[in-house]
């Protein structure tokens, strides 16, 4: 399984996107993933690998605990999808028509992140999740 994260706008904060970027490395060890800066959300959705489950991070979808998080990871990877990819919208979210393709919504927490926090955010609760399915001890 591909794990793709495609997000609208540049990561200007260079602090923030080391902290991105250790994460990706770290899942990287263990499985694919990508990060991709976008224009706009048109981008967001073009080019994705047939099949991919689209997931759209969004304030209004369901909020899971890390455990949760895990178990989802896992079970597309038992299940042997091919990809799951994340959205995250700009300064202003998602459009409508994008969400609308989402197979599911997912909020990372009821308060309002900037989308380059969410990012980071994302970035770590993958690699914890990949962390936990290995039995790795990062998550403690």
């Amino acid at each position: 399984m591909k794990i793709l994260v495609r997000a609208v706008g540049k990561m200007r904060d260079r602090h923030l996107a080391a902290v991105c970027d250790e994460y990706v490395e770290r899942v990287r060890h263990h499985l694919p993933i990508e990060v991709a800066e976008v224009e706009d959300d048109a981008g967001l959705v073009r080019g994705l690998p047939a099949g991919a489950e689209i997931v759209a991070l969004e304030p209004g979808g369901v909020s899971w605990t890390t455990v949760e998080f895990t178990q989802y990871l896992e079970k597309r990877m038992v299940q042997g999808a091919r990809a799951v990819v994340f959205l995250i919208g700009g300064a202003d979210g998602l459009s409508a028509a994008t969400v609308k393709q989402a197979r599911l919504r997912l909020s990372l927490s009821p308060l309002t992140l900037p989308h380059r926090l969410a990012r980071v955010l994302l970035c770590e609760q993958i690699y914890r999740a990949i962390s936990v399915i290995r039995g790795e001890p990062y998550n403690r």
